[in-house]
């Protein structure tokens, strides 16, 4: 009888579990907008997440190292070796997470079009004068964000104020980690969206999650360029002056916009576009097709 483990941390999609020299991080089908959980499940996602982050993480390790151990069910405890985590368990290496979200725009688009719109700027970063919406900008910019509990919004902040922020946690290291972690954000957006867009997907936007590993370096952790944590339009069509199509979670937020009496459930129809969606991305960006 295996051991019953229960998560030490559970987000609205993935369950993060401790298993003493390393922890497993799950992602479940569960699918949110809005910061709700939907009541649907998006059969699969979970796993095509997990594949996709196994696959980036391959792809980057000769700009820094990452968690990721595993994603074999054969090198997990017994309690893992069930139907439905097949695919969808990662074991990683613990790390102290930094409390600072690395978001790295290559397009302007999202909350960062409304604010352009505003006063031509997004996160306090000037801009040039002229751009048109889901235009591509001159150079990524980086805008860091502070991690909120489940339930409250993350706080953009300006790369000086990650300075301070993280200067709190880490006393003499704020202004190394602060930059650090832009000139990886930056080097890791350059190099995946220059591969994806061979591939015929544009990464608009991501964001990375980094902590130190016993030794004090930074690791590249958490997920990895799914659309989960990025904007994936399809290269094919794109064109400034609007919104794009996209691979993401796009399709369920229009749809929960469009009926606000839904209380949260999806018809199958927006389930199957979905999926179908995240399945596309996969397929394009590994060039493998998706099978759990």
């Amino acid at each position: 009888m295996s051991t019953e483990l229960k998560p030490i941390k559970e987000g609205k999609v993935r369950e993060v579990y401790d298993i003493g020299d390393a922890i497993v991080m799950y992602a479940t089908d569960r699918i949110s907008a809005f910061d709700v959980i939907l009541k649907n499940k998006i059969v699969d996602k979970g796993a095509i997440l997990t594949g996709m982050s196994k696959f980036w993480f391959n792809y980057t390790k000769d700009i820094l190292p990452n968690h990721m151990l595993s994603t074999d069910l054969a090198d997990l405890p017994e309690f893992f070796q069930k139907e439905e985590f097949k695919g969808h368990v990662m074991k990683v290496k613990k790390l102290e997470m930094l409390p600072v979200e690395c978001i790295v725009r290559g397009y302007i688009t999202g909350s960062g079009w409304a604010s352009y719109q505003e006063n031509g700027t997004v996160c306090g970063i000037k801009l040039p004068k002229g751009l048109k919406e889901s235009d591509k900008l001159p150079e990524p910019i980086y805008t860091p964000s502070t991690k909120a509990d489940l339930g409250d919004h993350d706080e953009n902040i300006s790369f000086e104020q990650s300075i301070d922020h993280l200067e709190k946690y880490y006393p003499g290291k704020g202004k190394e980690y602060a930059e650090k972690l832009r000139d990886y954000t930056i080097a890791l957006y350059k190099k995946c969206a220059e591969y994806a867009l061979s591939r015929g997907i544009i990464i608009a936007d991501t964001k990375f999650e980094f902590g130190l590993n016993e030794d004090g370096e930074i690791i590249l952790g958490d997920e990895m360029l799914t659309p989960d944590s990025s904007r994936f339009w399809p290269k094919e069509g794109y064109e400034p002056g609007h919104g794009q199509p996209s691979f993401d979670k796009q399709f369920v937020r229009d749809w929960l916009k469009a009926n606000p009496d839904s209380d949260y459930l999806l018809p199958q129809d927006v389930i199957d576009k979905t999926i179908a969606k995240y399945k596309e991305a996969y397929e394009l960006l590994t060039g493998e097709s998706f099978k759990n």
